[in-house]
């Protein structure tokens, strides 16, 4: 079976902490084709280049500002102090244009991408203008910043949004696919990038191990079944199966970004539910949001 999870320090390359399907990408991915993740830290000072390739991207930053060139045009992204401080300004780049992103106090930055042929125009998306959405109820309440799916963004293949979720709760669940094309479902590939946290106010003793868990398990006869433990700069790749929960252990907070992206005919985040499980909505109603939403208010 292809290698699904990647622990923090298992996909780096030069000065890529994570370096995962992208067109300069070093680390093959077998049956990999239709996105990709970069994420650099970068020094005070520091910058990092991406040469002008046949993908589009979003450069979103994770804790600190940033300045992006995009030809010869610079953008200032505003940024913020982690990823559970609220949204971020992020940056959509078009294809077949080099992208150079700076940071004058330093910070770390994820660059979501896809194979693309259409071009579409350069983007700034603003924290003010990002769509933030409190998704579920009761212990499945979490947090999506919207800014990259096709209601918030012109763009020609991928989907990108990130997902907050309190300690103890489950998000990304009822577990759910996107790997057919069909009526009422999209082909679609997805990352899984994460962040956890020692949740506020918690007494958490020094040496604390911020975790949470995910789960993606076969809905065919194509194998995969993955259970892992995730901890921040660890990636989870879901090619196809249902995928869920992903799961903030408690007293952690955990946060992912998501990119998506298939060779489907529509950009459309289209999903079927383990009908195991997909009941599990309905029991919603009724049910408020976690107080603890949202974050970075």
């Amino acid at each position: 079976m292809a290698n699904w999870v990647y622990p923090l320090g298992t996909a780096n390359d030069g000065d890529w902490d994570i370096s995962l399907g992208t067109s300069d990408s070093a680390l093959a991915v077998d049956g990999w084709a239709h996105t990709g993740l970069k994420v650099a830290t970068l020094a005070a000072g520091t910058a990092v280049e991406l040469p002008a390739a046949a993908e589009e991207r979003i450069v979103v930053p994770l804790n600190g500002a940033f300045t992006v060139t995009v030809d010869d045009v610079e953008y200032p992204l505003t940024g913020r102090a982690s990823v559970f401080h609220g949204p971020s300004d992020v940056l959509y780049s078009g294809t077949n244009t080099a992208v150079t992103i700076r940071s004058s106090d330093g910070g770390r930055v994820a660059v979501a991408t896809a194979p693309a042929k259409a071009s579409y125009p350069t983007r700034l998306v603003t924290a003010a203008e990002t769509p933030v959405e409190l998704r579920g109820a009761g212990n499945c309440s979490r947090q999506v910043h919207n800014f990259g799916t096709p209601a918030a963004l012109e763009a020609d293949r991928f989907i990108v949004c990130e997902v907050l979720t309190p300690a103890g709760n489950w998000s990304s669940y009822p577990p759910h696919k996107h790997d057919e094309e069909k009526d009422g479902e999209t082909q679609l590939e997805e990352i899984y990038y994460f962040e956890t946290r020692v949740a506020d106010g918690s007494k958490a003793p020094a040496d604390a191990d911020a975790i949470g868990y995910q789960r993606v398990y076969a809905s065919d006869d194509r194998p995969i079944d993955v259970a892992a433990e995730v901890r921040t700069g660890d990636v989870v790749l879901v090619p196809y199966g249902w995928h869920g929960p992903a799961m903030a252990a408690p007293g952690y907070d955990m946060y992912y970004l998501n990119v998506m992206a298939g060779p489907g005919p529509v950009r459309e985040w289209l999903i079927s539910d383990d009908p195991h499980h997909g009941w599990v909505r309905q029991s919603w109603n009724g049910q408020d949001i976690d107080p603890r939403l949202p974050f970075g208010a």
